[in-house]
């Protein structure tokens, strides 16, 4: 089993997207996805989150929060507890390049036209709803969502 951070950065009515295309043998290839990543030993979830951020994209998070914890099942990957968090407020400046992939600001309306995971959409949707923290569970044969 594996734990990992997923943030999707607002500004201007725009999430910061990450469009992976340069891992090779990665399962999001080809995929919008917010910015993040695996837990290192002995992190908490918010010092992974603002590790990863940092990496990924040279920002520091002054203002985030925690909004679903989210458990993918998947015949072909091993399970996922995934902390998905929001943030809107960041100091520093965007890195122009990502090991990842490309950045990009996308308007919030848009993003679910965008290649992303089907299971993506059905948290981003509830988090634009909801305002409280929820859990949920998705699950996956292949690359197709059955629940």
């Amino acid at each position: 089993m594996k734990f990992t951070t997923l943030c999707y950065i607002e500004k201007n009515n725009k999430w910061l997207m990450l469009y992976r295309n340069k891992k090779k043998n990665d399962l999001n290839e080809g995929k919008y996805i917010g910015v993040g990543g695996k837990f290192e030993e002995k992190e908490s979830p918010d010092e992974c989150l603002l590790r990863e951020v940092k990496e990924e994209t040279g920002l520091t998070l002054t203002k985030y929060k925690l909004r679903c914890l989210v458990t993918f099942v998947s015949d072909k990957w091993e399970t996922e507890h995934m902390y998905v968090y929001t943030a809107t407020d960041f100091t520093g400046e965007l890195k122009e390049e990502c090991s990842e992939g490309q950045l990009i600001w996308v308007d919030k309306e848009k993003v679910s036209s965008l290649p992303t995971w089907e299971g993506d959409k059905l948290f981003l949707n509830r988090m634009e709803r909801e305002k409280e923290f929820f859990t949920m569970k998705v699950e996956y044969i292949g690359d197709n969502l059955v629940n």
